[in-house]
């Protein structure tokens, strides 16, 4: 089902979401909403102009880790809403952890998201990239305030006491004996707090809600702890840092969003979030509109794992070369290996948005490059397997210049050049000793066309002391060139790959494949790293044909081999490598 957006005449697939804020603004939800160019409570926002955004959305990410695919369609879906509806998606760094933070990923989620093409600025060019460490003493200020209306405590128990008392998904909870304490003796402790006065997992700021609450969720949770870490952007100016539960919808409603989108999993925390919102907006701190929650499903990609305390593994314990293998599913490893920001796109669009939780198949986002990349990647000849060809008739030394199109979907694109000659390289896989039933490319007294060329028959063959074919002899047939009246005089079956030996260039060619063998290594008990596919990585000394030029063209499509790329790290002119991005077809359908 599609739906054309009221700002344009393109169609779009149309989702709940969609949906959901089509239904806000033609009630006029947000038209009273107003903004001062940046974050601030109801008393910054009160005398501030309307907001020129129709909406606001934002992506959200914890600098701990690298990006992958799951954030990918966070972002599609948050950038391209407010895109579509005349908003504008905040970057927001989640930063309320600095144990496992780091600068590193700061910078690295900020280059893929603009390598995926997206933008942060409004209309007035104003930079909307945010972060929860700028809004610390806001978020103390509202935990004051929720102390002094008797709406969060000061808890003294030990983690591992709160954890106890907080009942099941059968049994109550029970009130921390703490609960009912004065809240002048809260706001002392919590001051004492602020002050560092304090050791870590002493004490901690929890919300009055209602320990019977069905929902865990409700029951006093913990808003700030006490953590003497150090932050990579406040430094040591605070020994307590908020949950990410509290931590997060202030962070919306400061920055004015409109519609909070996060997955199913959050689906539980709502109830809180709308708990808070409406406290604080009670209290005088944070302006109406408020932001309210929405969920979808999450990503489940097949062969692959997102968790990133499992892709930190992977990581740490070498598994992999690090965040951006070519392997990983993380977004700089994806780019590296080289898929385009089009193809990640096209991938996440064609997901959808629902609220039922569902596998893709890694096929999905494989052919989302292919259908990217076919209609304008350069094509290419090379040999990964090489053995020599021989063409016995063809006088030694003479060369001349064969022609192939760079694109046969864009004739604008032009024909590249290379030379035949005497003494070729072809792919072992193209020659048989004795052929099987079906076979029809070279052995012995066999017809072949030369891709580009000439038609040849295999005349004979050599081999080393260890019985290994090291090179194949043929004949040509002269009037039988690719392009000539005579080339059809001579039918044949099969047609191969070839590289003049004297002209080819030499490259070191990484085979990737999936990083697992099992479809779902991270569900139930399985161990994800006993499934780590042995064969997701092989190099090869290979072949390229003279016209490929590494710095011009970042994508071929190497005949009959699949789609490549220049590794962006380890790749010069000088030695060039390259990464197979994926086969012609799926392979690993056929195997299931």
């Amino acid at each position: 089902m599609t739906t054309e957006h009221p700002d344009s005449a393109a169609p779009v697939a149309t989702n709940f979401l969609r949906q959901i804020i089509e239904a806000d603004l033609a009630a006029q939800r947000f038209s009273g909403k107003r903004w001062s160019g940046r974050p601030g409570p109801a008393a910054e926002q009160a005398s501030a102009p309307l907001d020129g955004a129709r909406i606001r959305t934002r992506f959200p990410p914890e600098p701990n880790g690298y990006l992958h695919l799951g954030h990918a369609k966070s972002i599609c879906l948050n950038f391209g809403l407010a895109r579509d509806y005349g908003g504008i998606c905040h970057l927001r760094f989640d930063d309320t952890n600095p144990e496992k933070e780091d600068q590193e990923y700061v910078d690295s989620i900020i280059d893929a998201v603009r390598w995926l093409g997206f933008d942060w600025h409004d209309s007035q060019n104003r930079s909307c990239l945010f972060y929860a460490s700028d809004y610390f003493e806001y978020m103390y200020q509202f935990a004051e305030a929720l102390i002094e209306a008797g709406h969060a405590y000061v808890d003294q128990q030990s983690p591992d006491e709160m954890r106890a008392m907080r009942g099941t998904l059968t049994e109550p909870g029970k009130d921390s004996p703490w609960r009912d304490r004065p809240a002048a003796e809260s706001l002392a402790q919590f001051r004492d707090m602020r002050a560092g006065k304090h050791p870590d997992g002493s004490m901690a700021l929890r919300a009055r809600i209602d320990m019977a609450s069905p929902n865990i969720n409700l029951r006093d949770p913990v808003i700030y702890r006490i953590r003497h870490a150090r932050h990579h952007r406040s430094g040591d100016a605070w020994p307590i840092y908020p949950m990410y539960t509290y931590a997060h919808p202030i962070e919306d409603a400061l920055e004015g969003i409109t519609h909070s989108i996060c997955t199913l999993e959050f689906e539980d925390q709502r109830p809180f979030y709308d708990w808070l919102m409406t406290r604080l907006a009670e209290l005088g701190c944070l302006a109406e509109p408020l932001p309210h929650q929405y969920e979808f499903a999450r990503m489940n990609l097949s062969y692959v794992v997102t968790s990133k305390r499992k892709l930190r593994q992977l990581v740490t314990e070498s598994h992999v070369s690090g965040w951006d293998d070519p392997r990983m599913p993380t977004l700089a490893g994806l780019r590296r290996r080289g898929y385009t920001p089009t193809a990640i796109r096209l991938f996440c669009d064609r997901l959808g948005v629902s609220k039922s939780d569902s596998r893709i198949d890694y096929s999905v986002l494989e052919q989302a490059l292919r259908d990217d990349l076919d209609p304008t990647a350069a094509r290419a000849v090379a040999i990964l397997d090489p053995i020599r060809l021989v063409i016995t008739n063809y006088p030694e030394g003479q060369h001349e210049t064969c022609h192939a199109p760079r694109n046969p979907h864009d004739h604008d694109a032009g024909t590249r050049e290379f030379p035949f000659g005497r003494t070729l390289w072809i792919e072992r896989d193209d020659f048989r000793e004795e052929a099987p039933k079906k076979f029809f490319r070279l052995f012995p007294g066999n017809m072949v066309r030369l891709k580009y060329a000439y038609v040849i028959r295999c005349t004979g063959f050599t081999k080393d002391e260890h019985g290994n074919v090291v090179e194949v002899q043929a004949e040509y047939l002269p009037d039988t060139r690719s392009g000539t009246p005579g080339a059809d005089s001579v039918k044949v079956k099969g047609a191969i790959t070839w590289i003049s030996q004297a002209h080819a260039q030499p490259a070191e060619i990484r085979l990737y494949d999936r990083l697992f063998t099992h479809p779902h290594p991270d569900s139930g008990d399985l161990d994800f790293l006993a499934h780590i596919n042995p064969d997701s990585g092989r190099t090869v000394q290979g072949w390229v044909e003279p016209s490929l030029d590494a710095q011009r063209d970042s994508h071929w499509q190497f005949e009959r081999l699949g789609y490549f790329a220049a590794d962006s790290r380890d790749s010069t002119p000088e030695k060039l490598v390259l990464n197979r991005t994926t086969t012609l077809k799926d392979s690993w359908g056929k195997q299931a």
